[in-house]
């Protein structure tokens, strides 16, 4: 055993999780600063400097709080048995490879910047640590509302607000599918997703912009599922990896359309296919109905 592993191992949970929540903290400061335009160290206000790329656009927020939470992992984790893997990082140095550490720490600075961008307030900050591919520990910090969520595996799930109050969360407990409210994000829908949005039992609606703030709607019991369908592009490890144990450990489900959980640091970063997150007591019958309707409209597609 390294002598990493035994850090992980021989300190309490809790100890990682508070450096994880202190990060979030600071992260959810630097972005409120650079939405709102505060003042920088020189006086002038911080800029956006946004960078439209292939995979979409970067902001001066989004290297800022790379670099705090980077440097500060680094300086207490290391190198040799922690992993590394951010979404601006990736952008850069990304070469496709699963990277070798069992610890990996996976990262999105800026969950939403088109959200942050248009100043809908509907962003979020991810972090999650994985072993061996699946979070054990994870933080969303939603900035505009100034909340922590946090979890650690079989530790529960928790919010904790601005004036350190902290509390529990559980999902709400719906059991009937027509009776649910699927949390989805306003534009990013082809017509395949809008055919299964439709198709669905569930039809109530609630609109918010990064899968951190809709995974937060589920823990604090405004709406029950949200789905996620990739087309000419997926979501990522770090949308993913944190807003799951959050919404699993408050006692929801989150897996493919099969089933089957999430991996993440397997090399290729996108999450394929259909992902539901729910609520869970309608879970599997959900993912059967998608499949089936997206089997139809496949088929149908196929037919003209």
């Amino acid at each position: 055993m390294t002598a990493t592993q035994d850090f992980v191992l021989d300190t309490p949970t809790e100890d990682i999780l508070a450096i994880a929540r202190r990060l979030g903290w600071g992260a959810t400061k630097i972005l409120r600063a650079y939405y709102r335009g505060e003042s920088s160290v020189d006086g002038g206000p911080l800029e956006l400097d946004v960078q439209e790329l292939k995979d979409g656009p970067v902001t001066a927020a989004d290297l800022a709080v790379n670099r705090y939470v980077l440097s500060h992992l680094h300086n207490i984790f290391g190198h040799d048995s922690f992993g590394y893997l951010s979404e601006e990082t990736y952008k850069i140095h990304g070469t496709g490879q699963a990277l070798p550490q069992e610890w990996v720490w996976i990262l999105d600075p800026l969950d939403g910047t088109r959200d942050f961008i248009d100043r809908t307030g509907e962003y979020a900050f991810h972090l999650a640590l994985t072993h061996r591919g699946r979070p054990i520990i994870s933080v969303v910090a939603c900035p505009e509302a100034e909340r922590v969520y946090y979890a650690a595996q079989n530790h529960g799930a928790f919010v904790e607000t601005a004036d350190g109050v902290t509390r529990q969360l559980h999902v709400r407990a719906g059991d009937r599918p027509e009776t649910l409210t699927v949390v989805a994000s306003r534009t990013h829908r082809d017509a395949r997703f809008n055919h299964l949005l439709t198709q669905l039992p569930c039809q109530e609606r609630l609109y918010v912009g990064s899968v951190g703030g809709k995974i937060a709607a589920i823990v604090e019991g405004k709406a029950d599922v949200y789905v996620s369908l990739s087309g000419k592009s997926a979501p990522k490890d770090w949308d993913m990896a944190a807003p799951e144990l959050i919404l699993t450990e408050a006692g929801g489900s989150f897996t493919y359309f099969d089933e089957t959980p999430l991996r993440y640091n397997r090399g290729d970063v996108n999450q394929w296919g259909g992902l539901m997150a729910s609520n869970g007591p309608c879970h599997a019958h959900l993912c059967q109905q998608a499949v089936q309707i997206l089997q139809a409209f496949d088929a149908g597609m196929g037919d003209g």
